[in-house]
């Protein structure tokens, strides 16, 4: 009977933070969508010129295109109609394709998805793995030689560091020959089957190893802090008074306590590793939403670089907000708050 009448206002108060939070997130993903229409008209470049090149189309023609694309009416009018296409979940029409953006998404999502996903999976064992060992003997040579590993990598501009790649182990330099493919993520003709299988991870080992580069520092520094404030705590002590092995007190006790503050970083990283695939994306033409992303800026096509924006900004939103959420049941600390 105590469980139950105890247990009501903690799930009581879950709810109000949740919802507390969700009202947050729909006030950040509307000022987003403001933002998301006036700050691609601000682009130099005109699309309807950026289309007709090659076209030689006369200026009524110019004028009809526009009119086409409803660039023709006032920028209080555009923005009504992109917040009501919005609000029904309709991103509009590419420019470029003539196709739904939704369409478009969906057929580079998946890529994307992939890319982003093998990353952060590998991104946060390393950084875990690391960051524990580093934390449980702190100043040893391998703390110091990982963490400044880490924080090189870190620093490292994420295009920079993937053209680097690109050009030593897929175009191939001096005594080095290209080992890996340069663009795309399938060869024309690739086999079917297993064979593709392993003809997509060839691709992808370069621009996955890129994102992994500069992420997993995060998640190796966060773990480290993590498993230091675990080592001064007494359960430790009272471990090793006990006589057990360092490994088993670092695996079994420290590290389980160390994790929540990485678990919860990693579901708040998620949206950004997703928003830093573009330029990855874009360096290996990867055919992702970084691609289509990169595709559209060029032209510009406000639809479709609005669409993927828009999708990009609000995983953020919505994984941080998850995190937020996550933290609060999973720490007793933060209910008590």
């Amino acid at each position: 009977m105590t469980v139950v009448i105890e247990a009501a206002p903690a799930r009581h108060g879950l709810l109000r933070y949740a919802a507390t939070k969700a009202g947050g997130a729909l006030l950040s993903i509307a000022m987003v969508v403001v933002a998301t229409f006036f700050l691609f008209r601000m682009l130099p470049g005109d699309p309807v010129r950026a289309l007709a090149v090659g076209r030689n189309m006369t200026p009524e023609q110019l004028d009809l295109e526009r009119a086409r694309l409803g660039l023709d009416k006032s920028i209080p009018e555009q923005f009504l109609h992109f917040v009501g296409q919005t609000l029904r979940f309709d991103l509009g029409t590419s420019y470029e394709y003539k196709r739904p953006v939704l369409d478009l998404i969906g057929e580079r999502i998946g890529p994307t998805l992939l890319l982003t996903g093998t990353a952060l999976v590998l991104a946060v064992s390393l950084g875990i793995w690391q960051g524990a060992r580093a934390g449980w003997k702190p100043g040893s040579r391998f703390d110091r030689f990982s963490t400044a590993i880490s924080l090189v990598l870190w620093s490292v501009p994420t295009f920079w560091l993937g053209l680097l790649l690109l050009m030593v182990f897929a175009a191939g330099i001096g005594p080095i020959p290209g080992l890996f493919p340069t663009r795309g993520i399938s060869s024309v003709d690739a086999p079917d089957g297993f064979g593709y299988v392993l003809d997509v991870a060839q691709h992808m080992v370069l621009p996955c190893l890129t994102l992994v580069a500069v992420v997993y520092a995060q998640y190796l520094l966060v773990m480290r802090s993590s498993v230091l404030d675990e080592v001064e705590q007494d359960y430790i002590t009272t471990a090793r008074a006990k006589g057990l092995k360092d490994d088993d007190i670092r695996r079994r006790h420290a590290v389980p306590n160390a994790l929540l503050p990485t678990v919860t970083l990693v579901f708040m990283r998620i949206g950004f590793v997703v928003g830093g695939a573009v330029t990855v994306e874009a360096i290996f033409s990867w055919p992702g939403l970084g691609q289509l992303f990169y595709e559209a800026i060029r032209v510009p096509d406000f639809t479709l670089m609005q669409g993927t924006f828009l999708l990009i900004t609000v995983s953020v939103i919505l994984m941080n907000t998850l995190a937020d959420v996550i933290y609060h049941v999973l720490d007793p600390r933060v209910r008590s708050v």
